[in-house]
C-alpha cells in the first residue's frame, strides 16, 4: 500500500490518539510506503524528519508538486526533478510579471520552483492574473480564497504524484491519497482511491463530489485517514487487527487527557556517560497513578518543564514509555537553570509557600519575579492550547501553575479544566496579603472543577473568592462521616461543592490524596526488607522507637518537635534509655538558602539533647539528614512503635498514611500514630492521637499517651486507620477527581481507564 498524504490539517492533524494510531501502524507495517505531498517547502519539512514520533516518508513531494526528493536521503528524484526545473522561469521573472497587480503580497517562505502570494484584495480578478501567468508558461493555483501559487506549467500535486508512482512502478490500485484543501484536488483527479478528511475545505468537497472512489470522512486529520483505510476494502488488511489499535475502539470517544504537573513521570540519570530516562521510585505513588490513566490506550500529553542550556531551545514531543503507554507523549517546555531557580526556588518558595502555610513573617514579594512567573505560566498555557484536542480534559497541578487556567481559557474555551491543590489553601485574611490575589483567583475561577485535600481548604477558597468577586454558593454537602467536623482544628461541618460567578459555574470538592497500598503490600513481602526489619529489632533490643520523617522545612515544625522531646525527657526520666527518636529529614533542593538557618538550629538543639542525656549504650536522638529510598524507610515504619508526625501546617501528609499502610501488613501491629491536628490528614485519620504542635505540653502529652496505650487499644486504632487508608487509596483519589471533572462519565468507566 502507498499512502500519499498532505501534511497540515491531514497527516499532522486530528486527535492525538488517532495520530499515534496512524503513525504506529505505518512504522510497524513495512509494506506501507509513505509519501508526503505538501505545499510546504523542503526546508519546512526537514524538521519533521527529525521528529521521533512521525514516521519517515519514503518520498517527499513539496512546493505543491514542484520539488520531489527521496525521503531518506533528500536527494532529488531524477529525471523527474529535471523536467520540472526546465519549465521554471525563475522567481524574479514571476515577480516582475505580477508587479503591477495591487493587493498581492509575496510570501517570504522557504520555496523552490514556486512563487507564493497572499491575496489581500478579494476584488482582484483572478482571470487577469491567470493570463499573465500563462503568458510566461506557468500555472496558477488558487486556494482558500486568499492563497496564490505560481508553478511551472502543468505542475501540481497530482501530476507529480502520478509521475513518481510511474517512476517507481507502483500499483495504482493500492494507492490512497489524503488531503483537506483545494490545492489537494489534483491528487483526487488521478484515478486513485482518495479520502477527504473531516473539517476539510468545502470547495474541495464540492469539487470532488463527482469523482469516483473519493470518500469523505467524519474524523479530522489522521483519524480521517484511518477511517478511509477502513472504508476501502483493499486497504483494510493494512490496519492493525487488534481492537486496542483500531480506529473503532470503544474508548476512542474518551476525551484526551492533558496532564500538567511540575515534573515528568521519569527522572534524568547519567548511565555510562549517557543521559537516560528512568521511572522515579515515588513513595506516594502519585506519578505512576497519574501515568496509569494512559495504560489502556487513552490519548494523552504530559506537560512539564525540562532544563535546557539556553532559552528558546526546541524540544520536540517524545514518548514517555512507548511500549506500555503508546499514546502518551511528553511535551516539554525548555527552561534554563536560572529560570527554574527564579520560578521555583526563589519566587514560589519566598512568596507563595509561606503564604499558603500562614507563615506571614517569612513572606517576600518581588514584582520582577512575579512577571517571570506570569511568563512561565503563559508558556504552559500556550503549550496546553497547542497540544489539546477539541474538548480535551486538562488536569493542572498545584500553585506553580495558578495562572494557567485563566490563560488557557482565553486560548481554548472548548477544553475542560481541572485543578488540584497538593498544598493547603489558607484563610482569606492570609491569602489576601498576596499583591496578585485577584489575578490568581480570577484564573482559578476559569476552571470547571477545583479539588483540594480537605473541606476546610475548600471553604477557605470560597471565602477568598467572595472577598474579591461576586460569588454565589449553589450547592453544599455535609462533611461527615468521611471527615471530622467539630473535633479538630481543621474541621468544618459543611462543604461548598458549586459556586457561580457572573460568567461561570465552578465545581469544588475535597479529594485527599491516597497512597499506593498495593505497592507497599508487595514491598513488605521482599526478603531484604524482612531481613532489615529483623536487624533493626535486634539493634533496638527493648527500646521503644519513635520515628519522624519529613522534609527539612520550617512548615514541618522540626524545632518544635525536638524542643518537646527535650521537655519529655526532662519531665519523664523513667523513659531514659527506653525510647529513641529517629528524625529523618530530606534536605531541600540545592541552592535554597532559606532553610540554612533551620538546619543549623536543628543540629544545635539535637547536639544539646544528646550531650545532656546520652549514655554509653543510649543516644536519645538519631538525626539523619539525607534522602532515603522508600525501601530503606519501610523497615523503620514496620518497627516503629510511634510515628510522631507533627507539622505546624501541612496540606495533607502522606508519611502518616505510609506508616499506617506498613503497620497494616503486620500480623500484630503495635504502632501508634501521633498526628498534628494542623495536618490535612488529621480530619481523615480519626483514630490517630491528635496533638497541637504549637503547644509543647500537647506534643509532650501526646507522646506520653501513645507510649502508655494498651496493646489492645493500639491494635484496634491501627486496624481502623488501615481500613481508611486502604479504601481511600491513590486510585480512589485519581478516579474521584476525574469523575468530578467529567460527571458525565460514570465511576465504573473512569475506573476502567486506570
Amino acid at each position: 500500500m502507498i499512502l500519499a498524504t498532505d501534511l497540515d490539517g491531514t497527516f499532522l492533524g486530528g486527535k492525538s490518539l488517532h495520530k499515534q494510531q496512524l503513525y504506529r501502524t505505518i512504522r510497524k507495517n513495512t509494506s506501507i510506503r509513505l509519501i508526503f505531498v505538501t505545499g510546504r517547502g523542503l526546508e519546512s519539512v526537514i524538521p519533521l524528519l527529525n521528529d521521533p514520533i512521525i514516521p519517515n516518508p519514503d518520498f517527499i513531494i513539496c512546493d505543491v508538486g514542484a520539488t520531489i526528493v527521496n525521503g531518506r536521503t533528500l536527494e532529488a528524484i531524477e529525471p523527474l526533478q529535471n523536467d520540472i526545473e526546465q519549465n521554471w522561469p525563475g522567481v524574479h521573472k514571476i515577480r516582475e510579471c505580477l508587479k503591477d497587480i495591487p493587493g498581492l503580497q509575496y510570501q517570504e517562505v522557504p520555496q523552490q520552483r514556486r512563487c507564493s502570494f497572499y491575496l489581500h484584495d478579494e476584488s482582484i480578478a483572478i482571470e487577469e492574473i491567470q493570463k499573465k501567468v500563462e503568458a510566461i508558461n506557468c500555472s496558477l493555483l488558487f486556494s482558500a480564497g486568499k492563497y496564490l501559487d505560481i508553478l511551472p506549467k502543468d505542475v501540481n500535486k497530482g501530476r507529480t504524484l502520478v509521475n513518481l508512482l510511474d517512476y517507481i512502478k507502483a500499483d495504482g490500485e493500492n494507492v490512497l491519497v489524503a488531503g483537506d484543501t483545494l490545492n489537494d484536488l489534483a491528487m483526487y483527479e488521478c484515478g486513485y482511491k482518495g479520502v477527504i478528511v473531516g473539517n476539510a475545505e468545502q470547495k474541495l468537497i464540492q469539487s470532488a463530489k463527482d469523482i469516483a472512489e473519493v470518500y469523505v470522512a467524519d474524523e479530522e486529520g489522521a483519524g480521517g485517514i484511518l477511517e478511509g483505510m477502513q472504508h476501502f476494502e483493499n486497504m483494510r488488511p493494512f490496519l492493525p487487527s487488534t481492537n486496542k489499535e483500531n480506529i473503532l475502539i470503544e474508548n476512542s470517544e474518551t476525551p484526551q487527557l492533558v496532564m500538567m504537573y511540575h515534573r515528568f513521570p521519569y527522572e534524568m540519570k547519567l548511565v555510562n556517560g549517557n543521559i537516560e530516562r528512568a521511572a522515579p521510585k515515588s513513595p506516594n505513588g502519585i506519578l505512576p497513578t497519574l501515568q496509569n490513566f494512559f495504560n489502556t490506550g487513552r490519548s494523552g500529553v504530559w506537560i512539564a518543564w525540562e532544563e535546557v542550556e539556553k532559552r528558546g531551545e526546541l524540544l520536540r514531543n517524545i514518548y514517555i514509555d512507548k511500549e506500555n503507554y503508546p499514546n502518551l507523549m511528553a511535551s516539554r517546555i525548555g527552561l534554563t537553570k536560572k529560570e527554574i531557580d527564579i520560578f521555583y526556588k526563589s519566587f514560589a518558595k519566598e512568596a507563595f509557600w509561606p503564604t499558603i502555610f500562614a507563615f506571614i513573617d517569612k513572606v517576600k514579594f518581588n514584582h520582577h519575579h512575579w512577571d517571570h512567573y506570569v511568563e512561565i505560566n503563559r508558556l504552559f498555557a500556550q503549550k496546553a492550547a497547542e497540544q489539546a484536542d477539541n474538548g480535551a480534559m486538562v488536569w493542572i497541578h498545584d500553585y506553580n501553575l495558578w495562572l494557567v487556567p485563566g490563560l488557557l481559557r482565553e486560548l481554548r474555551p472548548d477544553v475542560q479544566i481541572g485543578f488540584f491543590h497538593h498544598t493547603a489553601f489558607p484563610a482569606a485574611n492570609t491569602f489576601n496579603i498576596l499583591p496578585w490575589r485577584r489575578e490568581i483567583i480570577g484564573s482559578l475561577l476559569q476552571c470547571d472543577y477545583i479539588g483540594f485535600h480537605i473541606p476546610r481548604y475548600v471553604e477557605n477558597f470560597v471565602d477568598v473568592a467572595k472577598s474579591l468577586y461576586p460569588v454565589e454558593v449553589l450547592k453544599s454537602i455535609n462533611c461527615a462521616p468521611r471527615f471530622l467536623t467539630y473535633s479538630t482544628a481543621l474541621g468544618v461541618p459543611k462543604m461548598t461543592t458549586a459556586i457561580a460567578t457572573d460568567h461561570r459555574k465552578v465545581c469544588l470538592g475535597a479529594n485527599p490524596v491516597g497512597i499506593n497500598v498495593e505497592y507497599i503490600k508487595q514491598m513488605m513481602q521482599d526478603k531484604t526488607i524482612q531481613e532489615n526489619i529483623a536487624a533493626i529489632k535486634k539493634q533496638l533490643q527493648d527500646k521503644k522507637l519513635i520515628i519522624s520523617v519529613e522534609r527539612l522545612d520550617y512548615v514541618k515544625g522540626p524545632l518544635e518537635k525536638v524542643a518537646a522531646y527535650e521537655e519529655f525527657l526532662n519531665s519523664y526520666p523513667e523513659f531514659h534509655g527506653k525510647v529513641e527518636l529517629i528524625l529523618i529529614c530530606t534536605p531541600p533542593a540545592q541552592g535554597m538558602k532559606i532553610y540554612d538557618k533551620i538546619q543549623h538550629d536543628l543540629e544545635h538543639a539535637i547536639g544539646r539533647i544528646n550531650g545532656k542525656y546520652s549514655s554509653i549504650d543510649w543516644i536519645p536522638v538519631r538525626f539523619i539528614m539525607r534522602s532515603f529510598p522508600f525501601d530503606e524507610i519501610i523497615p523503620y515504619y514496620a518497627v516503629a512503635d510511634i510515628a510522631w508526625i507533627t507539622p505546624l501546617r501541612d496540606g495533607l501528609n502522606l508519611v502518616a498514611k505510609e506508616y499506617i499502610a506498613v503497620q497494616g501488613q503486620l500480623e500484630q501491629s503495635s504502632g501508634t500514630l501521633v498526628l498534628s491536628e494542623f495536618a490535612g490528614s488529621a480530619v481523615e485519620l480519626t483514630y490517630a492521637i491528635l496533638t497541637n504542635p504549637y503547644d509543647l505540653q500537647s506534643l509532650k502529652e501526646g507522646l506520653l499517651q501513645a507510649l502508655l496505650l494498651s496493646d489492645n487499644d493500639k491494635q484496634l486504632r491501627m486496624q481502623r486507620l488501615y481500613e481508611q487508608v486502604e479504601h481511600y487509596d491513590i486510585d480512589f483519589w485519581a478516579n474521584d477527581f476525574l469523575q468530578n471533572l467529567l460527571p458525565d462519565f460514570s465511576a465504573a468507566e473512569l475506573a476502567a481507564e486506570v
